[in-house]
């Protein structure tokens, strides 16, 4: 064999080799959203609209805390209009090796009431959103598979599908994920019902980086079995501003009282 033929298979080799070392896996992608680093503390005033098959839309204004701690996140949530859901409030509480706490608050019976992990697939205040989508998800809940890398919507993304370990533990068969390789924000979300047919579809509509965190300042989420849909625009917003302990309990649900 040449000195020539032998260089170019020596480089082919070492191409090959250093592309086996480098390539990055599915679960490495997922893990690394989950990495990312988040505010402490966040403040935002959001539009939220309400979006029928027909393009009837309802607007709403929600005012949500968030608090990030010890890798821990908490959340609350204020409908501040219209007057059918105004003063309606919700707190979520996730917590290490078991399920999130949920509490709803509704005016109309000046009562809080905990959500039942049963209820995990209901709408979420008739948005397209279930208690289920709003709760937090260890990576290791799922098995994750790199299908491919392409460009969606304008961003070079990892695409990969994650499917449940435990099948009675998602109200899914699988997601597939498009995860922007730069922020690493899934910036496009399909979600496959139990019979393996496409439910739902999430659009990150923009991003903005803010103090250095990127933030999706629109969000937009449409049941493709039913039409309806629903938009979710940051309007404003402060981070790492500190939130009085007191706002992620079930006293401020009851009262509103900050």
């Amino acid at each position: 064999m040449n000195s020539l033929v032998k260089k170019i298979l020596f480089t082919v080799f070492v191409c090959c080799a250093l592309s086996a070392v480098s390539a990055i896996d599915g679960r490495t992608v997922m893990q690394q959203v989950d990495d990312v680093k988040e505010p402490a503390y966040t403040h935002t005033l959001m539009k939220m609209d309400l979006i029928e098959s027909d393009g009837t839309t309802e607007t709403r204004v929600v005012e949500e805390w968030g608090k990030n701690e010890n890798d821990l996140s908490s959340m609350v949530m204020v409908f501040r209009s219209p007057a059918s859901v105004k003063n309606t409030r919700f707190l979520q509480i996730e917590n290490e090796g078991r399920d999130d706490d949920k509490w709803i608050y509704l005016p109309a019976l000046r009562n809080t009431r905990r959500i039942a992990s049963s209820e995990g697939s209901k709408s979420f205040m008739g948005t397209d959103a279930t208690y289920d989508d709003m709760s937090s998800r260890e990576v290791d809940d799922d098995t994750h598979e790199l299908l491919e890398e392409k460009n969606v919507n304008g961003y070079e993304c990892y695409v990969v599908k994650s499917t449940p370990v435990d099948p009675d533990d998602s109200q899914y068969q699988y997601r597939i994920s498009s995860v922007d390789k730069e922020t690493l924000i899934p910036v496009f979300v399909q979600m496959y019902d139990k019979k393996g047919n496409l439910v739902k579809e999430l659009t990150v509509e923009s991003i903005r980086n803010i103090n250095g965190y990127n933030i999706p300042m629109s969000n937009y989420l449409k049941n493709v079995q039913t039409g309806h849909s629903t938009r979710m625009v940051i309007t404003n917003i402060e981070l790492d501003k500190p939130v009085p302990d007191r706002v992620f309990t079930q006293n401020f649900l009851n009262t509103g009282r900050l």
